[in-house]
């Protein structure tokens, strides 16, 4: 936007940016610039300093109170170094003093642009971002992994959705991140957004924004993570959250790559590419009306499945392996060792939290040791307990083995509630074994 209480000077400046391919907006006085900025989003003002009653500093105030990553260019015919300290001083992005070259006008709004993007991608911390989410921190050797390995690397290049599967902690979005930065849209935001945690009635304008008035509390327009993700990735975690209002929104883009702000009429292009994940096969929400299918179809354009930690247990050495490591260097402390004990332990435990308890075990184990080897006794009392099971209580009566047999079977049928599938899976045999077993009694 372009703030001028001289007609000429404003008519000059919209033709000059306008022929840039910039959207330019204009107004005649601070107060119009103000009225503006909570009507709409503006990347960079250009503001006269001398105006009317309110001047460009007002804009300037204003501006960085009401929307701070705006840019706000100082322009006055009365040059003074006082000004311009107490601007700078006040986050103006520069002054210009009257008359100026166009081309450094140009030149500046350039500069104020990539300031903004630099800015916004800085709080990703890319440089760290980019080491933390190499392949070689994907950690597995089991077939299952491989076939993960392959297929990130197929898709890491192209444009298309991916639709990632797995239970919660298994790494979905470590794998999203990983396609991310490994792909030519590394430079751009990665967007993350946990649909599971969002208020529905708030759903809508945290994904593609809101324009002022468009509904209880929309006191100025905002940009919604969509936008944020503009030229990176936006990663859709527990997509089977959203509400089916919401699931057309992204469909449309998913079609159009374009986006509409709430209570809005433009059409707003971004370009983004949507990895979504869930824990939860989406085909039976589809069956019930929960979820679209034609959304289901542009998401699932790559399906990516990833194990539960149980399935792999191979992996678990490594992965015990890589959190120590990184945990005793976070943390400050020389432990680089755990005991056959304890290793056999994590080995065999369950993990219903999959690898992210994995790593939250091995930090707390690490930040409780006091010895540089991690022991049995620094590992939480429930794995203990899973592992070394409660002592088994033989009947008094001497009885022949296959009683025993059949009386731990029904036992076990009890405490699975008649579930023959889980009760097998328990005793380690197959369903006719175990039908044989209660026959015999």
């Amino acid at each position: 936007m372009i703030v001028d209480d001289d007609p000429v000077a404003l008519d000059l400046l919209r033709e000059v940016l306008s022929k840039e391919s910039y959207e330019v907006a204009s107004a005649l006085s601070a107060e119009e610039a103000i009225s503006q900025g909570i009507e709409n989003i503006f990347d960079v003002i250009i503001t006269d300093v001398r105006m009317g009653e309110k001047d460009g500093m007002d804009v300037l105030r204003s501006f960085k109170k009401t929307s701070p990553e705006t840019a706000v260019i100082m322009i006055t015919a009365f040059g003074s170094i006082d000004t311009a300290i107490e601007a700078i001083r006040e986050g103006a992005f520069d002054y210009i003093s009257k008359p100026f070259k166009l081309e450094e006008i140009k030149i500046t709004v350039r500069r104020a642009l990539e300031q903004r993007r630099l800015l916004r991608e800085n709080q990703y911390y890319r440089q760290e971002l980019l080491e933390k989410y190499q392949f070689k921190n994907v950690i597995g050797r089991t077939p299952q992994m491989f076939q993960v390995y392959k297929t990130i690397a197929r898709v890491a290049d192209t444009k298309s959705t991916i639709l990632l599967y797995g239970e919660r902690g298994t790494g979905k979005e470590l794998v999203a991140r990983s396609i991310h930065y490994n792909s030519q849209r590394s430079d751009r935001p990665f967007v993350t957004v946990d649909c599971a945690s969002l208020v529905e009635t708030l759903m809508e304008s945290e994904l593609f924004g809101h324009v002022r008035g468009a509904f209880t509390g929309a006191l100025q327009a905002k940009r919604g993570l969509f936008e944020e993700a503009d030229g990176g990735t936006l990663f859709l975690d527990e997509v089977g959250n959203l509400s089916l209002s919401t699931q057309a929104k992204l469909l449309r883009f998913l079609q159009e790559y374009e986006i509409k702000r709430v209570g809005g009429t433009e059409n707003i292009k971004v370009d983004v590419r949507v990895i979504a994940a869930t824990n939860q096969f989406l085909e039976p929400l589809v069956k019930s009306g929960n979820f679209r299918e034609d959304l289901f179809d542009r998401l699932n354009v790559v399906p990516i499945s990833l194990p539960p930690l149980r399935e792999k247990k191979e992996d678990i050495p490594l992965l015990i392996i890589h959190f120590l490591q990184k945990s005793s260097e976070e943390n400050r402390k020389q432990i680089s060792y755990i005991s056959p004990e304890a290793l056999d332990i994590l080995t065999q435990y369950s993990w219903p939290g999959n690898v992210r308890e994995l790593r939250h075990t091995i930090e707390r184990a690490v930040v409780l040791s006091t010895q540089p080897i991690i022991l049995p006794e620094d590992l939480p009392k429930k794995m203990l307990e899973e592992v070394k099971g409660e002592e088994i209580q033989f009947p008094e009566e001497l009885l022949p083995l296959r009683e025993v047999e059949r009386r731990y079977v029904l036992k076990v049928l009890r405490e699975t509630k008649g579930n023959k599938k889980k009760a097998s899976e328990i005793l380690g045999i197959d369903r006719t074994t175990l039908y044989r077993i209660l026959e015999k009694g």
